[in-house]
C-alpha cells in the first residue's frame, strides 16, 4: 500500500499542531532560565519588599518547569473519555483552545506583573500535550496501512525533534533571546496550533473509529477512500469487520478493566516498561537542563547556545533515520539499539565529567555523550513507544491502554523535571548513572518479552499474546517450578513467546 497525499498530509497537520508543541515546550524554558527567575524574584521584592533566596529561585523555576509534566499527566487521564465522544481527530481539533489559552497567559506575564501566570500557562499546553501525544500516535496508528504504520508512527518524533530544534534556534540571542523577548518566546506555541485548527478539519476522522465504534460503514469507506486513493479497500474493511465482530459483546474497557484483564497483563506490563523508560531515560534531563549541563562539561558561556542548537540538528537527523528505517529493521532494534546506546552515553558522561579536571580533552567527550544520548534517544525511545503503545491491543483496550502509558510516561517526565536539579547537586556526575541502569533495563526487557510487531495486523499482534497468554496458564499448571524465581518466570516466558512466533511463522492460524 502507497503512501498517499492524504495521509503524507495528515501525519503532518496533527504532528505540528500537537508533539511539535510537546518538543517547543520540553526546550523552550531551557534559554530564558536567568530572566525567568529574574522576573520571579522582581516580582516577589515588588509584593513582600524581600528577595527570594536562591534555594527558593530553584524550587519556583522547577515547579515551572516540571508543571508541564504534570499537566500532561492530568491530560492523559481525559483520553479515553474524548476520543470515545469525539473521535481521534474531533479530540485533536477542539484541544487546541488549551494551547491558546496557555500561550496566552505565558505571554501577557510580565506585563501583568503575575509570574503564576507563566506556570499556569505551562500547565495548561500540558494538559493539551498529555492529550495530543496519546491521541496522535492512536489517530495515524488507525489511518495507516499495516505496511506503513511504522513510518506514519514515527512522523510524530521528528516533530517533536523539529520542536525542540525550533526552540534552540528561537532562543538565541540573535533572535529572541533576549532579555525583554522572552514572553513571546513562551506564547509562540500558539501559531502552529492554529495551522491545526484551520486544516485539520478538512480530512476524515479514524475509519477503525468510524466502523467498530460508530458503526458506520458509508463513512468508513468514504474515509478510507479519501486515505487510500484509488487501492482496493475491500480487504483492510474485511480485517476491519472481524475485529469488530470479534469485540462486538465488548465495550471501550476503563483503565480499571484493563489493568484487572489477565489476557493483556504482558502487554499492560510492557507499555509501562516502554513508557517509564523513555522519561526516565535522562532525556528529560538533558533538554531541560541543556545549558547547566555544557557549562558544567566546560564550554564557555558564549558558545553554549550554539553548542545546544548543534544537538537539536542532530536529533532532527536521528528522527529521520528511525523514521526512514523503522519498516526495515522492525520495531525492537530501534528501541533495543536506542536505549542501549543511550546507557552507555550515560555512563561516559559520569566518567568524563569525573576525569575532566585532570583530562582535558573529557570536556568533548562529555559533549559527545550528549549528543549520544540524543541521537539515540530520537532514533527510536522517542516515538516507538507510543507506536507500540496502539500496535499491543485492540480497539477496545487502546484509549485505556494509552491513559496508562500516557499516565506513566507523563508521571516520570515531572519526576526527572522536577527531582534532576537537586539529584545533580547531591550525587554530582554520578547522578547519570541512574538514567544508565534505567535504559538497559529497558533495553534488556524488550529484548526478552516484547515481541516483533511490524507488518501485523492489530488482531494478528492480539491472538499471538493471547496465544502466549495461554500457554502461560498451562506452565503455570504443569510446572510450578516456574514460579520458584523471577529467572525461571522470565525463561518460561521467552520459551513460550518464542513458540508462539515460531507457529505464527509456520502457518498456524492464529
Amino acid at each position: 500500500m502507497r503512501l498517499t497525499s492524504s495521509l503524507l498530509a495528515v501525519a503532518l497537520l496533527s504532528s505540528v499542531g500537537s508533539s511539535m508543541l510537546y518538543g517547543y515546550n520540553l526546550a523552550v524554558v531551557n534559554h530564558p532560565a536567568q530572566y525567568i527567575k529574574e522576573f520571579f524574584n522582581l516580582t516577589t521584592v515588588e509584593r513582600y519588599g524581600t528577595s527570594m533566596s536562591t534555594e527558593g529561585l530553584t524550587v519556583l523555576y522547577s515547579v515551572t518547569v516540571s508543571i508541564f509534566a504534570l499537566g500532561g499527566l492530568v491530560g492523559s487521564f481525559t483520553v479515553r473519555m474524548l476520543v470515545t465522544k469525539f473521535g481521534r481527530k474531533g479530540t485533536l481539533v477542539k484541544s487546541t483552545a488549551l494551547v491558546f489559552a496557555g500561550s496566552g497567559l505565558m505571554g501577557f506575564s510580565r506585563a501583568f506583573g503575575v509570574p503564576e501566570m507563566i506556570i499556569v500557562g505551562r500547565f495548561l499546553t500540558g494538559v493539551h500535550s498529555g492529550i495530543a501525544l496519546s491521541v496522535v500516535p492512536m489517530y495515524l496508528g488507525e489511518i495507516a496501512p499495516k505496511n506503513l504504520r511504522g513510518f506514519l508512527g514515527l512522523v510524530p518524533s521528528i516533530f517533536i525533534c523539529i520542536g525542540v530544534f525550533f526552540a534552540q534556534i528561537l532562543g538565541l540571542q540573535e533572535i529572541l533571546g533576549e532579555e525583554q523577548h522572552w514572553p513571546l518566546f513562551l506564547s509562540l506555541t500558539a501559531v502552529p496550533a492554529f495551522i491545526q485548527l484551520m486544516l485539520l478539519p478538512w480530512f476524515p476522522e479514524s475509519p477503525r473509529y468510524l466502523l467498530i465504534e460508530k458503526h458506520n460503514i458509508h463513512a468508513t469507506v468514504a474515509a478510507l477512500k479519501t486515505y487510500r486513493g484509488k487501492a482496493n479497500n475491500q480487504e483492510e474493511v474485511e480485517e476491519m469487520q472481524e475485529e469488530q465482530h470479534f469485540h462486538s459483546s465488548v465495550q471501550t474497557v476503563s483503565v480499571c478493566e484493563l489493568l484487572r484483564d489477565r489476557t493483556v497483563r504482558w502487554q499492560v506490563l510492557s507499555v509501562a516498561v516502554v513508557n517509564m523508560g523513555m522519561q526516565l531515560s535522562g532525556i528529560d534531563a538533558i533538554w531541560f537542563y541543556t545549558n547547566s549541563i555544557f557549562e558544567n562539561a566546560g564550554i564557555h558561556a558564549s558558545q553554549v547556545q550554539y553548542t545546544t542548537v548543534g544537538t537539536g540538528a542532530i536529533e532532527v537527523i536521528a528522527g529521520l533515520v528511525g523514521c526512514f528505517t523503522i519498516e526495515r529493521i522492525g520495531r525492537k532494534p530501534l528501541l533495543i539499539g536506542g536505549f542501549g546506546f543511550m546507557g552507555i552515553c550515560c555512563s561516559g558522561i559520569t566518567f568524563s565529567l569525573i576525569l575532566q579536571a585532570r583530562v582535558p580533552f573529557m570536556h568533548y567527550i562529555s559533549v559527545a555523550c550528549v549528543v549520544g544520548i540524543i541521537a539515540g534517544f530520537c532514533i527510536g525511545p522517542a516515538g516507538v513507544p507510543f507506536l507500540v503503545t496502539g500496535e499491543l491491543f485492540t480497539q477496545s483496550h487502546r484509549p485505556a491502554a494509552y491513559i496508562v502509558g500516557g499516565a506513566l510516561n507523563w508521571l516520570s517526565n515531572f519526576t526527572v523535571g522536577f527531582l534532576f536539579p537537586f539529584l545533580q547537586m547531591s550525587a554530582g556526575a554520578f547522578c547519570y548513572l541512574v538514567f544508565f541502569g534505567v535504559c538497559i533495563g529497558v533495553a534488556v526487557y524488550v529484548y526478552f518479552i516484547i515481541p516483533e510487531t511490524k507488518n501485523k495486523t492489530f488482531m494478528e499482534i492480539s491472538q499471538m499474546f493471547a496465544s502466549t497468554s495461554e500457554q502461560e496458564v498451562g506452565n503455570e499448571k504443569m510446572t510450578p517450578k516456574c514460579k520458584h524465581s523471577l529467572m525461571d518466570l522470565l525463561s518460561c516466558i521467552y520459551k513460550s513467546r518464542g513458540t508462539a512466533c515460531r507457529l505464527q511463522g509456520g502457518g498456524s492460524s492464529l
